[in-house]
């Protein structure tokens, strides 16, 4: 029996597949990718389908294709061989397959090549299909980096779909804000009787399978917060600690969300660690109080700079005028990352394709120090869904590097800095929708006032009513 919610999708894919024809006149062919194996062939890494294909088929098929052309789609799989079942229960024919997609025509992997002339694509990640890929286009597919011609064009009508999401998208966008959420409080009320990074991630990881869901990336639970995307978890919980922690959950159908956190492990902030974070807090506020359609991107990102030099200002780490520390990029010694990202099919969604979502036509990367990292660099349109992530880091190579001690000497009271010593690294991060008006936070529901996430890591309700009073 079809219900209603799979008769929505079926239009939604449809209506996508549609948009695409309306910007590009000629065929594309996109690959979901396959698995790779770990040893041995019949141990396999997670298979993750290609979000391109994602965006237009709807499921996670393994080894298909899908050719689109004038709103319509034909999809080539193969049959489950059949001592597939021993092993894997009974599969989905390949007709089961494409009515549950609304495809329009489903045929065998073996005839995609006579299908494929002419046809534009995105390169696959996985080395296997790109060679796949070469050989049924006969022509070589180049990477992001080096698009051209019709896989260029289709890069770019594919972006002009994606930025902005639709219905289907942001159900699925906000169920896993929800989940994530969800892990976060875990997390925080584990810590306590928390013996290493490793007890709190085990924790926070459970709720998201739990859910039917997988983490959107390599969850981030650290004491070492100024390694920005630290992925090891042995380290001791020591109370003197904060704890950066950095989690989201992916639906499905691939549509992820991506938190962070920071707490102190004994449930309690000490001095200097309370005042750095209500500096990353002031910026995070801030940033998603100006966010509305048309504000570029960028001026988000140098407001967070701002209002983080002004706040170091004021606790006598850094010295000068905040705007004058910003534009020599003093910020960035601490700051050293953008305010955040695209969010979407991907946690970096659609950076396969380099820069080619994140920076408007005819933008490039700045070569500046506090600028270089800035993964988004347009205007903000309704529907997209974007990460605000300021955060106060101590690299030590950063901080420690001659040429950047000879050219700051002035703008940074060294001795000052020592004082923060406990303090290694700080993140608060946000998953923001722009609407027709302003903007929505979908994971609002996690607390970010500094006493509020104390109540929570310390299991005090009352305290955690009182801070919203």
């Amino acid at each position: 029996m079809t219900s209603d919610t799979d008769i929505f999708l079926v239009e939604t894919l449809r209506r996508r597949r549609q948009q695409l024809a309306d910007l590009l006149d000629v065929p594309v062919v996109l690959w979901s990718g396959r698995s790779s194996a770990r040893n041995f062939p019949a141990n396999c890494f997670p298979f993750r389908a290609s979000s391109h294909f994602l965006y237009f088929a709807g499921i996670p098929l393994e080894m298909a294709a899908i050719r689109l052309e004038e709103g319509k789609m034909t999809l080539f799989v193969d049959e489950p061989k059949p001592e597939s079942a021993l092993w894997h229960g009974e599969m989905p024919t390949r007709v089961e397959i494409a009515t549950q997609i609304g495809a329009d025509a489903a045929l065998p992997m073996s005839e995609l090549e006579s299908h494929a002339v002419g046809a534009a694509t995105i390169a696959a990640q996985d080395t296997m299909t790109a060679l796949q890929q070469s050989r049924v286009l006969n022509r070589p597919v180049s990477p992001a980096k080096v698009l051209q011609g019709i896989d260029l064009e289709l890069a770019q009508a594919i972006v002009a779909l994606r930025l902005s999401h639709d219905g289907v998208a942001l159900t699925q966008l906000r169920q896993a804000a929800d989940v994530t959420v969800q892990a976060h409080i875990a997390g925080m009320a584990v810590t306590t009787n928390a013996s290493l990074e490793a007890d709190v991630r085990a924790t926070m990881e459970h709720v998201i399978l739990a859910h039917n869901m997988n983490c959107a990336y390599a969850s981030i639970v650290t004491v070492h917060g100024e390694v920005l995307h630290n992925d090891r978890y042995h380290h001791p919980l020591q109370l003197g600690d904060l704890l950066l922690v950095d989690v989201g959950a992916e639906t499905t159908t691939g549509w992820a969300a991506d938190v962070t956190r920071t707490w102190s492990v004994s449930g309690q902030f000490s001095s200097t660690q309370r005042a750095i974070y209500d500096v990353v807090l002031a910026a995070h506020d801030a940033c998603i109080a100006k966010i509305r359609p048309g504000i570029e991107y960028q001026d988000i990102h140098l407001l967070a700079a701002t209002v983080i030099a002004q706040g170091l200002v004021n606790l006598g780490i850094l010295r000068g005028q905040p705007e004058d520390l910003v534009e020599m990029d003093a910020h960035a010694l601490f700051f050293p990352h953008g305010i955040g990202h695209l969010l979407g099919l991907d946690v970096h969604d659609m950076e396969d394709l380099g820069d080619i979502a994140g920076y408007e036509k005819g933008r490039k990367r700045s070569d500046r120090f506090g600028l270089n990292y800035l993964r988004l660099n347009r205007p903000l349109r309704p529907g997209m869904l974007v990460t605000i992530e300021p955060g106060f880091y101590q690299v030590p190579a950063i901080l420690n590097d001659r040429d950047r001690r000879q050219k700051y000497r002035d703008a940074v009271n060294w001795e000052r800095l020592a004082q923060f010593t406990d303090v290694r690294g700080i993140r608060i991060e946000d998953d923001v929708l722009i609407t027709e008006t302003g903007r929505e936070v979908l994971t609002a529901a996690l607390p970010t006032e500094a006493e509020a996430v104390e109540a929570l890591v310390q299991g005090d309700l009352s305290r955690l009513e009182a801070a919203y009073s």
